[in-house]
């Protein structure tokens, strides 16, 4: 419960917030299962608040596209740079591999791997409750569930055979045990994960029956929490909002990309196996439709593109004719990359300066197709420069990962119809997610009240939050508030 004050006398506001992520929904899937009635309880807070389409953030993965939602800030800003990474300096992760992924056990260092000045929606506020969460920091053991050796074993063997049933099963616990909690202990906030989607769109594709059937269980989480409010009197003081964190494209074409250099002669490090003696490349995948490439591991210090392209200029150029390859940026600095497109569509620079960010074609090239130079005055702006383009948000998006000191030296975003991971998935991925391209970055807001304005992106749904709820927005996030 929330508290002003009126004299010297605390007042309570009771006003609660839950916040269900169908991870991995489409904006175009789930508008299409709203018109044809299948989600009537989600129907109606389309009818009562707004359906809005917002962009999500680049990597567009699970994890580090959960950091918008509990931070306020992006991936890069966050620290969470891709659902793998390589630690160059050493500060996060342990020998021989220094190398993270959130696929399996050390999906349990996420919270510690967050920036220290990353404070999370459950530590603004105490009374809060957490479902599948992969940010937890803030959550005591009684406030979370999704979290346990027990669950996460259980989670694991659904994962890894592939059992697409097994995580509707999943689902269907999450939902039973949100429902109850928030019926007894009426938290504040609550976040609840809804994994089925995304789950079923990887391994039938993102089309199939199974994925609407996974729209079903989330749309019976909302009804039942509203059914319960309404009976108590408490829903005229909630917020119910539905959010996912990325889209998802079908795949046809897998490119093994660590495979791929490793061909080329480089000593290559990338997951499961980290620990080859190849100091030339990492190769982290995410999604898996987007890819770190590290540099000369053996380099302690962070280096960019001006100091690497004499060595590896022609690495960057066989990377592009490959038919997976949509995008190749190359940080120059922390506030400036470049980006190169294959099929002729040529370089760019993207910088920032401030709040200012700019796109700057070489030589005639446009590989963003913004129709040639931008010069946007505000993150709001160079929003609405890409907004009609293939890749929506991308000068914000590139820049904000390029600048963490945890990305790589090359940063590839797929091809439509390709992913970078070959290998060694449970399941043959028939729908995959990562890249810039506007499937993966389009993502639905739906809000059970009228927004005070336009939402733009998911980082706004932080302080959004904290404006719901009566809290005070601290300063230095990278999302602005819609009411």
């Amino acid at each position: 419960m929330q508290f002003t004050f009126c004299g010297d006398l605390p007042r309570p506001i009771p006003v609660s917030l839950v916040v269900l992520v169908a991870d991995g929904a489409r904006p175009d899937t789930l508008r299409a299962a709203l018109d044809a009635g299948t989600l009537p309880a989600l129907a109606r807070l389309r009818a009562e608040g707004g359906l809005h389409t917002v962009s999500s953030v680049f990597p567009s993965v699970t994890g580090p596209a959960y950091t918008p939602f509990l931070t306020g800030l992006y991936p890069g800003t966050a620290g969470i740079p891709g659902i793998r990474w390589w630690d160059r300096a050493r500060s996060a992760t342990h020998w021989p591999g220094f190398a993270r992924s959130y696929v399996g056990t050390e999906a349990r260092c996420l919270d510690g791997d967050l920036a220290a000045s990353a404070r999370t929606l459950f530590e603004h506020v105490p009374s809060s409750f957490g479902a599948f969460t992969p940010i937890g920091r803030g959550l005591g053991p009684a406030q979370r569930i999704g979290f346990s050796w027990v669950f996460g074993l259980r989670a694991g063997w659904t994962h890894f055979r592939g059992d697409v049933r097994g995580w509707l099963i999943i689902d269907r616990a999450i939902s039973t045990r949100v429902v109850d909690h928030i019926r007894r202990e009426r938290p504040d906030f609550v976040f609840c994960v809804h994994p089925g989607i995304d789950k079923t769109s990887h391994a039938a594709g993102h089309t199939h029956p199974a994925v609407t059937d996974a729209m079903r269980i989330v749309d019976h989480t909302a009804a039942s929490i509203r059914r319960d409010a309404e009976r108590d009197g408490r829903w005229g003081d909630m917020h119910l909002w539905v959010v996912s964190d990325h889209g998802h494209s079908a795949v046809t074409s897998h490119e093994d990309l660590a495979g791929l250099l490793a061909r080329w002669g480089l000593g290559v490090l990338a997951h499961p196996w980290i620990l080859g003696r190849g100091r030339d490349a990492a190769v982290m995948v995410s999604g898996n439709a987007m890819s770190h490439v590290y540099l000369e591991l053996n380099r302690r210090a962070r280096p960019f593109w001006p100091e690497l392209a004499t060595r590896w200029e022609p690495t960057a150029e066989r990377l592009l004719e490959r038919d997976s390859v949509d995008l190749l940026m190359l940080p120059h600095t922390i506030d400036s990359c470049e980006v190169r497109a294959r099929d002729g569509r040529g370089r760019a620079m993207v910088r920032r300066s401030g709040e200012r960010f700019t796109y700057e074609p070489m030589n005639g090239g446009d590989p963003l197709g913004l129709g040639g130079r931008v010069d946007a005055a505000s993150p709001d702006a160079a929003h609405d420069a890409c907004a009609r383009s293939d890749y929506p948000d991308a000068l914000v998006q590139i820049l904000q990962l390029a600048a963490s000191s945890r990305a790589g030296e090359m940063m590839l975003s797929a091809t439509r119809g390709w992913d970078f991971r070959a290998r060694y998935e449970p399941i043959t991925h028939l729908s995959s997610h990562g890249a810039l391209h506007r499937e993966h970055m389009d993502v639905p807001l739906l809000l059970s009240r009228p927004a005070a304005r336009t939402p733009r992106r998911t980082v706004d749904v932080m302080p959004s939050a904290l404006a719901a709820l009566g809290i005070a927005i601290p300063p230095g996030l990278d999302g602005t508030s819609f009411f």
